[in-house]
């Protein structure tokens, strides 16, 4: 049961998050990685790393990777391979160590159905639910259609009316056999104003069980979640015995070993709980734990994998203090949390204290569709929720990052919200509450970042100035002409004028300006005895300025615009980067406003393109199984003015 090599199977920030660990008990790490991850960090910080011709799900290969470097162990992280029963047993069956419960657990759990079964058996509270779609009156609405082999939101649907329920069921069956390869689903009643709360569990080979306490999970977005915290603002001490009994209950009941997560749902009006399901695996949200407990899950799983006992009891854990942690997402809020693609032209975490960043991608990464959005796990600890809250947010509005959109402000307005400081944070937070979806700065903020940028960019261009590089910018024999940018942030024209003194400072308009310092990463600045020193990233025509509550992103507005094609009237484009699914319209046919005209897939997740407008398709510009990038053309309509009934669509 000893092994000294561990191959990771797995990518990205849990692939870095498992070989930290296990370098630091003093083993080799093996790394598996495809084309799309060459570049990656996590595979340079492997001992050894071996390309994939194929995906992350060929076991397969995995198994054939371990053999040729001479691991002795397959640790899968979460996601990908980690729930799949017939790999966990093909690697015992290879003779290899399986980090994480037995392949019998795996696959009694990995059916939600079968767990929903045994937990009724071991006397814990479930919702109802079927798994026929025509008994969703008696399961009762709003139902939620969910994948029975996976989660992560996919596979998920909320309905509300029976006429909404074939489609839904539909599209969930779709989802599901593409992320799990299994399109089995079911229907669950929906509490509409509750909180997820999960419990963890860990158990070693020799039959003693404990549980670390409980996460909140519940502001989501669709049904993703996006905050975890631990412990849950709103338990009291008998509810939070009660689940853990249960939780303990259904684990003993299954024999379980290694590390693993009992989830629960808490109706927030009478304080009820029911069971939901057992992820077999280690959490995306498992270092909050972590952070309260002192305890190094990844360690204990390596430890429990090994044979070795765990060497405490239920009395020996103690929590400390409060733990949060938010998921860095490549997503637009303000288009429907889309996926976001690009480069991180920037991306320099703070280094705060207490302050933990779980990421897979460094500054020059390359964000693609291939793989979930999330960017990165950021994880503040505290003595109290308001302390790890504003620490936390804290660590967001000073990451300097550019290049690829995501829900960065999101998430810091979240967490200075007042309804989360409360604690009112049940899973239609989101929806209910509203937080702001991107940073809102005051004018005055804007034109002084403005005025930042065309400052730093006046002193790269005489620092590589090859004529005469001492004259100041703009210098001439006379008197020092004004210069002038214009930049362009969010739908907001900024004209900066600007003049060069003969002391070295600047008129910007009515300011006066010094720069103490430039390089190629920032400007030490004072502005009417103002000073900051923000950190500035520049990209073709687009410049990022660090500024107190975030990052302000700025296009550079060309003073000759070369006239191009005009998008045709009526066109629809992509809104990410994708795969078409499924087009539902033909050319002629006559549309009203949000019919659904064609399904994209990007990042696991289908995306549905409604029409804006009532009118007629007169072009269908691509194919089922396409690959578009964001933006490109998908179809035209003419909008008409529609008087009565239509046919079509």
């Amino acid at each position: 049961m000893t092994f000294d090599t561990l191959l990771v199977a797995n990518r990205g920030e849990i692939a870095r998050r498992i070989m930290r660990s296990a370098h630091d008990m003093g083993m080799r790490c093996v790394a598996v990685y495809v084309d799309a991850d060459c570049d990656a960090p996590f595979v340079h910080e492997a001992d050894e790393a071996i390309r994939l011709t194929t995906t992350y799900l060929d076991g397969a290969a995995i198994i054939d990777a371990a053999k040729l470097t001479g691991a002795q162990a397959i640790h899968p992280g979460y996601g990908f391979l980690s729930e799949n029963a017939e790999f966990a047993q093909s690697v015992l069956d290879a003779h290899l160590v399986w980090v994480g419960p037995s392949p019998h657990v795996i696959a009694s759990m990995g059916d939600k159905l079968a767990a929903k079964r045994l937990a009724i058996e071991s006397s814990v509270p479930t919702l109802g639910y079927s798994d026929d779609p025509a008994q969703a009156d008696t399961v009762g609405y709003p139902v939620l259609i969910k994948a029975a082999a996976g989660g992560g939101g996919k596979g998920m649907r909320i309905v509300s009316h029976p006429d909404e329920l074939d489609d839904a069921v539909h599209a969930a069956r779709r989802e599901a056999l593409h992320a799990f390869g299994n399109d089995t689903i079911f229907l669950e009643h929906y509490v509409e104003n509750s909180r997820h709360i999960e419990i963890q569990i860990l158990g070693d080979q020799h039959g003693h069980l404990v549980h670390l306490g409980e996460r909140e999970c519940s502001i989501q977005r669709r049904h993703q979640k996006l905050v975890e915290e631990s412990p849950s603002p709103v338990l009291s001490s008998e509810i939070r015995e009660a689940m853990g009994r249960a939780a303990l209950s259904l684990a003993k009941a299954m024999g379980y070993s290694s590390a693993g997560t009992v989830e629960f749902l808490v109706d927030d009006a009478t304080k009820e709980f029911f069971f939901l399901e057992v992820n077999t695996r280690l959490q995306v949200e498992h270092p909050v734990t972590e952070e309260v407990t002192g305890l190094d899950l990844v360690r204990e799983q390596l430890r429990v994998a090994r044979g070795e006992t765990l060497g405490f009891t239920q009395d020996d854990v103690t929590f400390s203090g409060h733990a949060i942690e938010v998921r860095l997402c490549a997503e637009d809020p303000e288009s429907g949390f889309l996926p976001a693609t690009g480069t991180l032209v920037a991306f320099e975490p703070t280094n705060q204290s207490k302050v933990r960043w779980e990421s897979g991608v460094v500054q020059g990464s390359v964000v693609g569709v291939s793989f979930d959005p999330m960017l990165a796990k950021v994880i503040a600890h505290g003595r109290t929720r308001n302390e790890a809250a504003a620490r936390l947010a804290l660590a967001l509005e000073q990451l300097h990052l550019g290049g690829v959109v995501t829900n960065r402000d999101l998430l810091a307005n979240t967490l200075r919200h007042p309804g989360f400081l409360a604690g009112d944070t049940t899973t239609n937070f989101i929806d209910r509450v509203q937080p702001k979806l991107f940073l809102h700065v005051s004018p005055d903020e804007v034109t002084y970042a403005a005025r930042a940028a065309a400052l730093w960019m006046q002193a790269q261009n005489r620092a590589s100035a090859e004529l005469w590089p001492s004259a100041p910018s703009g210098w001439r024999n006379s008197r020092l002409p004004n210069q002038h940018v214009q930049l362009r942030h969010r739908d907001d024209l900024v004209d900066v004028h600007y003049q060069s003194q003969r002391d070295g400072t600047f008129h910007c308009g009515d300011a006066r300006a010094r720069i103490l310092h430039a390089d190629d990463t920032c400007i030490d600045l004072e502005i009417d005895n103002r000073r900051s020193c923000p950190r500035v990233t520049r990209s073709g025509a687009h410049i990022y300025v660090q500024v107190a509550r975030g990052t302000l992103a700025f296009e550079i507005v060309p003073r000759f615009v070369v006239p191009g094609l005009a998008a045709p009237v009526g066109g629809l484009n992509a809104p990410m980067p994708g795969t078409v699914l499924a087009v539902h319209v033909e050319v002629g046919d006559v549309v009203t406003k949000g019919t659904t005209l064609l399904i994209l897939e990007a990042m696991k997740m289908e995306h549905s393109i409604s029409a804006p407008f009532d009118g007629q398709v007169v072009d269908i510009l691509v194919n089922v199984g396409q690959q578009v990038e964001n933006g490109a053309a998908l179809l035209v309509i003419d909008e008409l003015a529609l008087d009565g009934p239509v046919d079509g669509g």
